[in-house]
């Protein structure tokens, strides 16, 4: 016969998970909620300045995808999903490097959207982050698309790059900020200014009906 879980079983699962998301450091959500491998809107906390995140070309071009701010600040964006951290838990954790994908049905440039740090733009001298390929393992390559996020005072989180090769012991780690190119478009690039965000839970029905 099937043995039935005690209450007090699932009491010591509840507060086991719990201590582990105190100790490693959860990353929450704007209502204090942990955030695990879900979709969420990723907000400006400074209001005014443009909204959440979302997929643009560069240069007037469609395509490549570039990871930019929408400009309206009530435009929640496309929402993100994160995954493939070292640490083994099911949450999502401070200061671990992680994978970011851009949780978006069909789009026209036909490309995958997990975040990355493209090659140097020396026309606007800047690292941007972009829309590539899902990483495969932990390869020179693939290290371009691990990102952390850390806290940032009390209430903000940002977004960093740490720039690990196999042979690199301590790699200089460079913020995620907002750089506004010749058309005004607001671009995620490597910045010594962070930009300051917060997350907020998306739900199914939103996801599903995001397209570009």
């Amino acid at each position: 016969t099937t043995k039935t879980m005690s209450p007090k079983f699932y009491l010591v699962l509840a507060l086991t998970a719990v201590l582990a998301s105190n100790a490693y450091g959860a990353v929450v959500d704007i209502d204090g909620n942990a955030m695990f491998h879900e979709s969420y809107y990723v907000l400006p906390v400074i209001r005014g300045r443009g909204g959440g995140l979302t997929l643009a070309g560069r240069g007037g071009q469609p395509c490549p995808y570039d990871i930019v701010q929408e400009s309206s600040e009530v435009d929640e964006g496309i929402p993100v999903k994160f995954s493939n951290w070292r640490l083994k838990v099911a949450f999502v954790p401070e200061s671990q490097n992680r994978n970011i994908e851009t949780d978006v049905g069909a789009t026209i440039c036909i490309q995958s959207t997990y975040w990355r740090v493209g090659e140097f733009d020396h026309e606007r001298k800047q690292y941007f982050v972009v829309a590539g390929p899902k990483p495969e393992g932990f390869g020179q390559d693939s290290l371009k698309s691990f990102f952390k996020i850390e806290k940032s005072g009390e209430d903000a989180y940002k977004f960093v790059f740490c720039p690990r090769t196999c042979d690199s012991g301590n790699p200089k780690c460079s913020d995620v900020g907002i750089f506004i190119d010749e058309l005004g478009v607001r671009r995620l690039a490597l910045s010594d200014k962070p930009f300051l965000v917060m997350f907020k839970k998306a739900n199914v029905t939103e996801v599903s009906s995001k397209t570009m």
